[in-house]
């Protein structure tokens, strides 16, 4: 259950599919959103009767059992996940991704990102957050892109580039300055670039980063056609990420392939992405980008697999 969008429905959906992993089990997508006029109430204040009409219905249709197992992420799903154990007579596990900010105690568990220091006895703070990234997804992603990067030189430089946010900004002479380094790492390696951006990445900045990286060997996704990010994961060698991304960070992590951390203009303090990276460098995942690309190895991150796990000794099935 998530409001639909990329980033929120990908944490709860890839906590179901590593439970599914581990035990048989059918998963449900929902999605929901609130009519404008109520979205910003709290939670609390918020029922059934307010919820946009696309929305798809969260409780079970006419014979139909309540799930054993109710996962959900993001402000939109609070107000449902909260009364999911109540309507189901206390059949259903609620288990919330992300830190809810009120009332934790109210969920069967929380998995919630280790940088939010989010606090409780059924809170199981993790790395980054439950995400999707597995060998055999990677493998299945890459699929399609086999013959355009396969033979690419090596090393392969996945570059991933976040955008504006509250706690970062990427103007245009930034981002041509990270171009410039970018290249400069890449060509004196002999290697070749996959580079993606983000929704929030700014126009300008895209612009020039592709003006910039276009000459080198590989392929710069536009954003039109089949999304190749699971297949410059699975082919990369290094992976770069702009420091304003929680998750690609993890993701990255979780291949195995040295991941460079791209800094970017802070707008306020760093706080949590400081935390996330500091615990990707404790683990050997990640380092700040020196401008070089100097191969190193790690345990990769394996951290919705071990909260999957969690949930399973929650149901009793462990």
């Amino acid at each position: 259950m998530s409001d639909g969008r990329a980033g929120m429905e990908n944490q709860a959906l890839g906590l179901a599919e590593a439970v599914q992993r581990l035990t048989p089990a059918d998963i449900t997508v929902k999605r929901v959103r609130w009519r404008r006029i109520f979205d910003k109430l709290p939670s609390a204040l918020k029922t059934d009767w307010m919820l946009d009409p696309s929305s798809d219905p969260a409780a079970p249709g006419p014979g139909e059992a309540w799930p054993d197992l109710w996962i959900a992420t993001g402000r939109a799903t609070l107000p449902l996940s909260l009364r999911v154990r109540e309507r189901s007579g206390r059949q259903t596990l609620v288990v919330q991704t992300q830190d809810p900010r009120w009332r934790t105690a109210a969920f069967d568990l929380v998995v919630a990102p280790a940088h939010d220091r989010t606090e409780g006895a059924n809170v199981l703070p993790i790395t980054g957050s439950p995400h999707r990234v597995t060998r055999a997804a990677l493998s299945g992603g890459a699929a399609a892109f086999e013959a355009a990067l396969s033979a690419l030189p090596r090393p392969r430089v996945a570059t991933l580039i976040g955008g504006r946010s509250m706690a970062f900004d990427l103007p245009e002479g930034h981002a041509a300055d990270l171009a410039d380094r970018i290249a400069a790492s890449i060509a004196d390696a002999g290697g070749s670039l996959m580079l993606t951006f983000s929704r929030r990445t700014p126009e300008a900045a895209k612009q020039v980063m592709t003006a910039r990286l276009a000459g080198l060997p590989g392929m710069i996704w536009d954003g039109t056609g089949p999304n190749p990010y699971f297949a410059f994961l699975h082919f990369a060698d290094h992976v770069l990420v702009t420091e304003d991304s929680a998750n690609m960070a993890a993701e990255a992590a979780s291949t195995g392939a040295p991941v460079h951390i791209l800094p970017m203009i802070p707008l306020k303090p760093a706080g949590k992405f400081a935390r996330l990276h500091a615990d990707l460098r404790e683990r050997g995942a990640a380092r700040l980008f020196d401008g070089t690309l100097t191969p190193w190895t790690y345990e990769p991150l394996n951290e919705t697999d071990r909260a999957a796990r969690v949930v399973l000794e929650r149901l009793g099935r462990a």
